[in-house]
């Protein structure tokens, strides 16, 4: 928020300078985002007066005049198209210095004298305005300096407030943070009920009272809008950043920067039948002021007659209810509008106003009949009319309650570390405006006006007393405190055990957005149906995640598009599934491999990543963990029916291993095989607790054989089978070669296995292995129908 510092002290005047003023706004929490003059800097311009203009002989564009500027009259040449007789302008005389350090001088012409220059505010540095003098009023006295006759020994403050701060997007709420800190009294303008002079009213009916709670409107009838508005009220506009364009709209605008409360005004020829505050009906559309058609949506508040919407509430008015010089009878409204109902509406058509900024942060909702009687003060002071009565529209069930917050003496020692008197305390409290109801035992019982939605808690108003009593002001203390050592079975795996396992193995962690594309989710994870966002960034970004494939496959798509052959990404992170009313956000580890197995290097070839590979990874993240997972043959809708294994532990589901479905692949436009694992992450964490085994000392015993099974038999069982079947002292299992032809039948393959047995106190005989062999072999042959290969 902009605003001119002689302004705020017309409101209250603390005995401190410009710089001092800014730091102490800014110490209090208003940061303050600089300060600037209202003008360029010049000197030797005086208010001049046009006693005569005559057309210049030798320059169609140019004219001759004669200017009263003090002690006598000066011929200038100009060429603005809005010189004229009796017009009051800056009048720059011989000597003067111009921003930019331009002299005026004596010159000629087109072979006429000029003794100075007529000024446009841009040449003064007030406004980019250039397209013709600036003109002063009429009562303006000749041949005063003019920056004592606009005050521009001044300066324009940028506050960047926090959006919890809406109390202070005024010069009364300013003042007032100005006038606690310095101890001073707030001196505003005394606001008066304005008498009604006739009868005549509008018709209000308040269809969204949730939206709206409250609406005010009141007739203004034989306004004159072909006057111009002050000097002052566009002066103090100007400083504050906004563009004069009419005595109405100048004076709605000024309401809102003194008050706080944003209004607007109607020509009320162009209201049919009333006002009608109301949701927005499907197709309706709108012609704003700034001539911009919108689609209005269904969630819209509008402001309308009983016919169509004349505006959008709290944000814009419509171009085709709005005033101009033609108007005669103004309806003024003021409102109060919930913040809820208002937020992101602006945004979504593309607006950012004054207004629908604070209406999203909060109005005071007490503000609405005193800006209505400021408005129509300044409006007869400035344009004439009568007054009609004002008339109000209020559900109170809807409007903010009031709020009472007990504060505890104790409980601000605690959070400031200081002990502040009780009596400094009340002081603060009061001086901001805020009521102590009630005296209690350790504390007060503190009443919040409505001016300070942000107050809500006692924590609130414990920070109101710091940063009033100023933070500089309390002690410098070191937070002292012991922290306990948490728990942590030794069981449980830590996920940086993980996350480094992946990175030695040439992973990337990979971190993306928990909101995804709808349709690729489906395509990956048709079963589920993700949350969908209220708000969401994009189409694209609508839904919750119920799988880390969907935002890692993109992540494989952005790279393959630049030229990345080899990725290999992993994931940690929730996904989110809707399990009734509630949400299941369920934790997963997830990755994806595509292109060559190991980077490109003369020693190794360019072999791409296949299904055992990324197998063969996962089994060593899971002797890792001390866990035993089983690969079973299973089927998912996004992964290669050929190539897809279940996880599962103890019989129980913990996660999917496959390539990605050739559909799939194709609708994604991903290059080559896509590898992926998905796995429930609190189920693999929890594995075993370490302890010690002595290496035995006595030699190993290796047997080699070769069976012949089907090709649909898995691995897994073969390995089952021997573990069951080989005792205790079997160490290791290992598939050394893998064979398929003709020879062996159709469906058959061959497998050769080698067996470790070693006994912990003893060296193994031969018949000891023999037999344990045997039984091997005839076990594999009785469940699994295997052969032995001669």
């Amino acid at each position: 928020m902009k605003f001119s510092e002689q302004w705020l002290r017309e409101w209250v005047n603390p005995g401190i300078d410009t710089q001092a003023l800014v730091d102490q706004i800014t110490m209090a929490g208003l940061e303050v985002d600089g300060f600037e003059p209202v003008a360029g800097r010049f000197s030797g311009v005086i208010v001049g007066e046009v006693t005569n203009v005559v057309p210049h002989p030798d320059a169609d564009k140019l004219r001759v005049c004669q200017v009263a500027g003090g002690e006598e009259v000066v011929q200038v040449v100009c060429g603005a198209p809005n010189v004229r007789e009796g017009l009051k302008v800056p009048f720059a005389v011989v000597g003067a210095v111009l921003p930019g350090d331009f002299r005026i001088k004596k010159a000629k012409l087109r072979g006429q004298a000029s003794h100075g220059m007529l000024c446009s505010e841009s040449e003064l540095g007030l406004s980019d305005s250039h397209e013709g003098l600036m003109e002063l009023p009429e009562d303006a006295p000749t041949g005063q300096d003019l920056r004592d006759f606009l005050g521009l020994e001044d300066v324009t403050i940028d506050v960047d407030l926090t959006p919890n701060r809406s109390d202070c997007l005024s010069i009364r709420g300013i003042a007032r943070e100005v006038g606690v800190l310095n101890s001073q009294p707030v001196e505003g303008p005394e606001i008066k009920p304005i008498a009604s002079v006739h009868s005549e009213v509008v018709d209000v009916a308040v269809k969204a009272p949730e939206g709206c709670p409250r609406y005010l409107a009141r007739v203004l009838r034989n306004v004159n809008l072909g006057v111009s508005t002050p000097l002052w009220m566009k002066e103090k506009l100007r400083r504050s950043g906004i563009r004069s364009i009419d005595p109405a709209v100048d004076v709605t605008n000024y309401v809102m920067l003194e008050q706080g409360q944003p209004m607007h005004a109607f020509d009320r020829e162009e209201l049919i039948g009333g006002i009608v505050v109301r949701m927005a009906e499907e197709g309706e559309k709108l012609v704003l002021l700034d001539g911009q058609e919108v689609a209005l949506t269904p969630d819209t508040l509008v402001i309308a007659d009983r016919e169509k919407p004349v505006a959008i509430a709290g944000v814009m008015g419509g171009e085709h209810s709005g005033v101009s010089e033609k108007t005669r009878d103004l309806v003024l409204e003021s409102a109060y509008f919930e913040p809820i109902a208002l937020a992101g509406k602006a945004r979504h058509y593309g607006l950012h106003t004054d207004a629908s900024h604070r209406f999203e942060r909060g109005v005071d909702c007490q503000l609405p009949r005193d800006a209505m009687e400021r408005a129509t003060e300044l409006l007869m002071a400035i344009v004439g009319g009568e007054p009609g009565e004002i008339i109000e529209v209020s559900s109170e069930p809807d409007l903010p309650l009031d709020r009472t917050i007990d504060l505890r003496e104790q409980k601000v020692a605690d959070v400031l570390g200081l002990a502040i008197e009780r009596t400094t305390v009340e002081e603060i409290l009061t001086r901001l405006g805020l009521h102590i109801d009630k005296l209690l035992k350790d504390g007060w019982r503190v009443h919040v006006p409505s001016f300070r939605p942000d107050l809500t808690i006692e924590v609130d108003l414990i920070e109101e007393i710091g940063r009033i009593y100023g933070y500089n002001n309390l002690p410098v203390t070191e937070p002292e405190g012991s922290l306990g050592l948490r728990p942590q079975s030794e069981a449980t795996r830590p996920l940086s055990a993980i996350q480094n396992y992946f990175v030695a193995q040439g992973y990337q962690e990979a971190v993306t957005y928990s909101f995804v594309d709808p349709k690729v989710q489906a395509l990956l994870d048709p079963e589920r149906e993700g949350i969908p966002l209220a708000n969401p960034i994009s189409a694209d970004l609508s839904v919750m995640r119920t799988t880390l494939w969907s935002g890692l496959l993109k992540t494989v798509a952005y790279n393959q598009n630049r030229q990345q052959p080899r990725v290999r990404l992993f994931e940690t992170g929730l996904r989110f599934v809707q399990n009734g009313d509630l949400i299941d956000q369920q934790p997963m580890l997830a990755g994806v491999a595509a292109g060559p197995q190991v980077p490109e290097n003369w020693a190794n070839g360019r072999r791409n990543a296949d299904f055992f590979d990324v197998k063969g990874e996962l089994e060593g993240l899971f002797q890792l963990l001390g866990i035993t997972v089983e690969f079973v043959r299973g089927g998912h809708p996004a992964l290669h029916p050929g190539q897809t294994a279940e996880l599962k532990m103890a019989g129980r589901s913990v996660g999917w291993l496959g390539a990605l479905h050739p559909q799939v692949q194709k609708k994604l436009e991903l290059n080559g095989t896509i590898l992926m694992f998905e796995l429930f992450l609190n189920s693999i964490v929890t594995g075993y607790v370490p302890n010690f085994k002595e290496i035995s000392k006595f030699p190993e015993v290796r047997r080699d054989l070769a069976i012949i099974i089907g090709n649909d038999t898995a691995f897994a069982d073969v390995e089952r089978v021997v573990k069951q079947t080989a005792g205790e002292h079997l160490t290791s299992l290992r598939a050394f070669d893998v064979y398929e032809g003709e020879s062996l039948g159709a469906g058959n393959r061959s497998l050769a296995l080698s067996l470790f047995w070693q006994h912990p106190e003893r060296t193994l005989n031969e018949e000891e292995v023999h037999a344990l062999f045997d039984g091997v072999i005839a076990a594999l042959k009785e469940e699994l129908g295997a052969t032995l290969r001669s």
